[in-house]
């Protein structure tokens, strides 16, 4: 469990941005991951206040706050109707839903964790983050960013007329993906997500004509796979040829 010296509840971003230049301090979300740990922080701040846990439909994007939670958008009636079931599908393995009420899409999206499933999800929409002195700065750029202080702000999944599919490999119902795949179609192109490389995901453009095989081998023979506890990098590689296969087809069909 964490420990702190001081808890401020931020009531504005600007304030929460001016305590998040102080060393030690530290931005809370839903803290599902930083309990798990052993950590003292100077200043923890709380977004709370600050309606961010709202989830609009504007005319060209869903806008999902920092602190709107996974269950938020796991059972969301909007997000369900325009992108089908990929969006609770990317969640509904994360522990349980008593977990999902507390974590949210800020803190699973600022970690950029390798694990992270929104995160693979997000990345084949096309998402983009909503920073409060950067504003706004697409996923695929954010993913590979370094860690600075600035504030989450909101995530935002465009209106394409996206067709998406999420699958993944896990040992059990619960535990983290061994790899995650997203496939999303839009009338431009097709991409894939690969994710739990066990680094963090990676995009896949679908060639022109490109057969579903062929993209899926494309996919395992360009991304880097590494090995852990829950897979070795041969294992990962052989995976993403059946997931992204299966992820295509999925959307082929529909």
């Amino acid at each position: 469990m964490f420990t702190t010296q001081n808890y401020v509840v931020a009531s504005s971003l600007d304030e929460a941005y001016e305590l998040n230049q102080k060393p030690k301090s530290t931005v809370l979300g839903g803290c599902g991951w930083l309990k798990m740990g052993r950590r003292m922080m100077f200043t923890a701040i709380d977004l709370s206040k600050l309606g961010l846990d709202q989830i609009t439909e504007q005319d060209e994007y869903f806008a999902l706050g920092a602190m709107v939670t996974l269950r938020q958008i796991e059972t969301h009636p909007g997000l369900a109707a325009y992108f089908g079931d990929c969006i609770a599908e990317c969640v509904r393995h994360i522990v349980g839903v008593q977990f999902r009420n507390c974590a949210t899409i800020g803190g699973s999206i600022w970690g950029r964790f390798g694990f992270s499933d929104p995160l693979t999800l997000f990345l084949s929409l096309g998402a983009e983050v909503v920073l409060h002195k950067a504003g706004v700065v697409a996923l695929a750029d954010f993913v590979n960013m370094a860690y600075d202080r600035d504030i989450l702000v909101e995530v935002r999944l465009p209106k394409r007329g996206q067709k998406a599919a999420y699958v993944t490999h896990r040992a059990s119902a619960t535990d983290f993906p061994v790899l995650a795949v997203a496939v999303c179609r839009t009338a431009d192109q097709t991409v894939c997500a690969v994710g739990a490389r066990p680094q963090r995901a990676a995009l896949v453009v679908r060639e022109d004509g490109e057969a579903v095989q062929a993209f899926a081998d494309r996919c395992a023979d360009t991304l880097t796979f590494s090995s852990n506890l829950r897979g070795s990098a041969e294992y990962r590689a052989h995976l993403c040829r059946v997931l992204v296969r299966r992820a295509a087809l999925a959307i082929k069909e529909e």
